[in-house]
Formats: C-alpha cells, structure tokens, sequence
C-alpha cells in the first residue's frame, strides 16, 4: 500500500469519527503513521485531503455503478432491473463508505461546500453512463422509448427520482429503506418510459412452388 492510499484511509477514518470541522491534519497524520510533515508532502491542507477523499468515493461508486449494470445485464435483466442494480450499487457504495458515522449529514453538506465542482462532475459522469446503458438496452433488445423521451431525458428523470427519494432520505439512512423506496420509484418511472416493444423482423418464409427445380416432377 501506498503513502496516498494510507493517508486517504487514515482520513476517511478521521472523517467518519469527527466530521470534517473538527478533524484535523494532524490526526490524519497520526491515523496514517506518518509525521505532518510527510503528509503535507501529498496534501497541502484539510480542504485538499477532503476533496480526494471526496473524488476516491465517486470513483469507487462510479465503478461500482458500471460493474452491477454489467452482471444484471448479462444475467438477462429487465431495463428497470439493470438501472435498478446500477443506481442503488452507486448509492448503496456512497452510503457504506460512510455508514455508522455520526457526522453524515455535515459531511454531505461540506461536500458540497468543498468540492462542489466535483460533484457536478460526478453527476454528469454517471447521468452519461445511466444515458449509455438506456440506448444500449434498448438498442440490444429491441425497446422503444415513448414519444418525447430520450436516453438523456430518462437518465435526467432516473436524477431527479434519486433526488426525490433523499429528500425523505437526506443521509441516505437507513440505507435499506432509502434503496427500497428508491427502487419503487425507479420501476414506476421506467414503466412508464418504455413504448410497446418494436417487432423483430422476421425472414419471410421460401414459397413452395417458386423452391421446386425445373424438371421436378408435381
């Protein structure tokens, strides 16, 4: 293990006991093994250490996000079963990496205070990759979106249906309720999304009479 990977754990562990206002360089330091010297060499301050703390959990859960759509997908999943799998892998790794914590809601809160540009990316990276799975599901099975909607549009509104569910859920605890409830959401919005289905072409079967070889006798 890396000195990085060290200190990011050390400082998860510090800012899950303490919040991140009354965390401090030097209990990361001391968490970590190291002297504050040697860990103001990989991070400048606290606001430094929280931001890449911040951006290892949206990678993880990014990661975890396209790892669950990929095995619902291939285990023969429904549309709404694959986005159902990869959003609450997404939010399921979010709010582990943070379960048991006291602080949660003032972490989130100075999330969004202290890396916000962050967030914003993130946001966009997994709206993409909700976007991406939607056109190639229903490319590959052959669904259709109702008028008006578009992958981009369903994976605005599969957003705006996580966002809907943590306004009950603020913390995203307790997780279970939170994924249960977001999972109702998700079903009832992507039933109403999809059209009726497109009909797979069929080759048109060979006519009898046209497949007989002159000389052929009737």
């Amino acid at each position: 293990m890396g000195p990085r990977t060290r200190i990011l754990d050390a400082a998860m562990l510090v800012f899950r006991r303490h919040g991140f206002r009354r965390s401090s360089i030097e209990q990361t330091a001391e968490a970590a093994g190291l002297t504050r010297q040697a860990l103001y060499h990989h991070f400048k301050s606290k606001e430094a250490l929280f931001r890449a703390v911040i951006e290892r959990l949206h990678e993880d859960a990014l990661a975890a996000e396209i790892a669950a759509a990929a095995a619902a997908e291939k285990a023969g999943g429904s549309l709404a079963d694959i986005l159902v799998a990869s959003v609450s892998a997404k939010l399921g790794q979010l709010a582990a990496s943070l379960d048991g914590s006291p602080h949660v809601e003032e972490l989130f809160s100075e999330h969004l205070l202290q890396a916000r540009d962050l967030y914003q990316k993130y946001a966009t990276a997994y709206a993409d990759q909700i976007a991406a799975t939607i056109t190639r599901v229903c490319r590959k099975r052959g669904l259709v979106l109702n008028a008006g909607m578009t992958p981009r549009e369903l994976a605005r509104c599969v957003e705006m249906a996580v966002n809907g569910t943590k306004s009950a859920y603020p913390a995203m605890q307790p997780a279970d309720a939170f994924l249960k409830d977001l999972e109702i959401m998700l079903r009832t919005l992507i039933a109403g999304a999809l059209g009726p289905a497109r009909p797979r072409a069929t080759k048109p079967k060979p006519d009898k009479k046209s497949s007989r070889k002159p000389g052929d006798r009737r």
